[in-house]
Order: C-alpha cells, then structure tokens, then sequence
C-alpha cells in the first residue's frame, strides 16, 4: 500500500484525486490538467472509468473559473484522457519558456 506521504507521478509530474476528480501537473506552473471521472463500469469486481473530461486550465487565482480552461475534452478511458492532457500540458509549458 502507498504510504501517504508518497506523491504518484505520471512522467514526472504529480497526480493528486479528490474524488472523481484527478489533478495532473503542479500548482507553481502556469497550467494544470484537471481529469473528471463521468462514467464508469465493473471490470472484475473493480470500477474502471469510461468517460473522463479533460481539461487544461491555468493556475491564475484571479482569473474568473470560466476564463481558465484553455481547452476541453472528453475520451473514452482513462489513459486516453490521461496522455491527451499529459501532451497538452506538455505543450502549455514549453510556450511559456
């Protein structure tokens, strides 16, 4: 079992739930991705997503909710959403440079 101190990371940056709801990448950068669980359904006795929402947002905390998604998606399966929004944040972050 992970030990709760222990941060999960998918190619280098964190992944933290609440929820339904996974936040991928770090709140000091400019973006982040926010993954949203719609759907999901039993695969042996385990609950696997089938539809997940992505979106890429700005960290800004005085832009207004709406203005900080930049783009938004939705995929089939989580590791689609996932790599979508790894390569978006990839992106967002290599413009800033």
């Amino acid at each position: 079992m992970a030990d709760e101190k222990t941060v999960l990371q998918y190619k280098g940056r964190p992944l933290m739930r609440k929820d339904n709801m996974i936040y991928y990448g770090s709140m000091a950068d400019s973006h982040i991705v926010m993954l949203q669980i719609l759907e999901t359904k039993k695969v042996q006795g385990t609950d696997v997503a089938t539809r997940v929402s992505v979106e890429l947002q700005l960290t800004d905390p005085n832009a207004r909710a709406k203005d900080r998604i930049v783009k938004k998606s939705e995929k089939d399966g989580f590791f689609t959403a996932l790599d979508l929004g790894s390569v978006w944040l990839s992106r967002a972050l290599s413009a800033k440079k």
